[in-house]
């Protein structure tokens, strides 16, 4: 990730690059963040049907795994059907786990880590911790660690909009959230894979009178994984701006709407 470097990163060498606030803007993720996106357009309508149509067909077949290989080609035009691998098998805290030891495991990883990395959670100490361990590498964590100790200082929560500890000021809800669009693998091996991960993410803080609005911004994330004894983990992260997508033409929600939004929806656990 370029923008919003507030740390080092681990780049290639096992180090890793978090996006952290800067400036005195909305961006709780560094970098300029642009108005929500979407299109009332029938096109959407129909793609949103077909989704839908897609996940009831996935849910009748009941989650077993398909006989077929994982594909090790690259994705074409149905890139985003799911391929049937179960994804995961538990949970360590909050973090989905048990992923499987191939390339479609790998891909969900990839994803639902992207989710733990950018949520609300990473900006108070303890669950940042507990996120660190849960998905990355046991010798780059505590490196790491301190790194984003030092980050996610009292200035920097300040400049956020948000309390000293980490959470939002009274009657206002703070939104970090990482919505996976695809993944894709660019280098695979039994011990070791290196996956993309195109995702929208949002940040601000919602509820009435906040300065700091929510806003979205899209990314791709390259992680390195290793094949661990507790599956796979990263071992470095880093990110770029983009694809991003032209503005759509929805109206952008009032900070009451979002607030109640994000409280209203849950997330997903991903799966390739």
């Amino acid at each position: 990730m370029s923008p919003g470097d507030e740390h080092d990163g681990y780049g290639g060498s096992g180090q890793t690059r978090t996006r952290l606030p800067e400036g005195n803007t909305g961006d709780v993720h560094g970098g300029t963040r642009r108005p929500a996106r979407g299109s009332r357009s029938l096109l959407m309508g129909v793609g949103v049907v077909v989704l839908l149509v897609a996940a009831i067909a996935l849910a009748n077949r009941g989650g077993e795994p398909s006989d077929a290989s994982p594909s090790t080609t690259t994705p074409g035009k149905a890139a985003t059907a799911p391929t049937g691998t179960r994804p995961v098998t538990g949970t360590n805290g909050t973090v989905p786990t048990g992923h499987a030891h191939d390339e479609q495991g790998a891909q969900s990883a990839a994803a639902n880590y992207a989710v733990a990395l950018g949520s609300t959670d990473m900006f108070q100490k303890g669950p940042r911790e507990a996120i660190v361990r849960a998905v990355y590498a046991p010798e780059v964590v505590d490196d790491l660690l301190k790194r984003l100790d030092a980050s996610y200082s009292p200035e920097l929560m300040a400049n956020a909009g948000l309390e000293p500890n980490g959470t939002a000021p009274t009657d206002l809800t703070f939104v970090a959230r990482t919505v996976p669009i695809g993944t894709k693998v660019t280098d695979y091996s039994e011990d070791g894979a290196t996956v993309e991960v195109w995702y929208v993410n949002l940040t601000g803080l919602a509820g009435k009178g906040s300065t700091k609005p929510v806003t979205s911004a899209w990314f791709t994330s390259t992680q390195k994984l290793g094949w661990t004894p507790q599956g796979w983990r990263l071992t470095s992260n880093d990110e770029h701006e983009g694809p991003t997508p032209v503005n759509g033409d929805s109206r952008a929600s009032v900070a009451e709407e979002i607030a109640a939004a994000v409280e209203q929806y849950g997330g997903f656990t991903y799966a390739r």
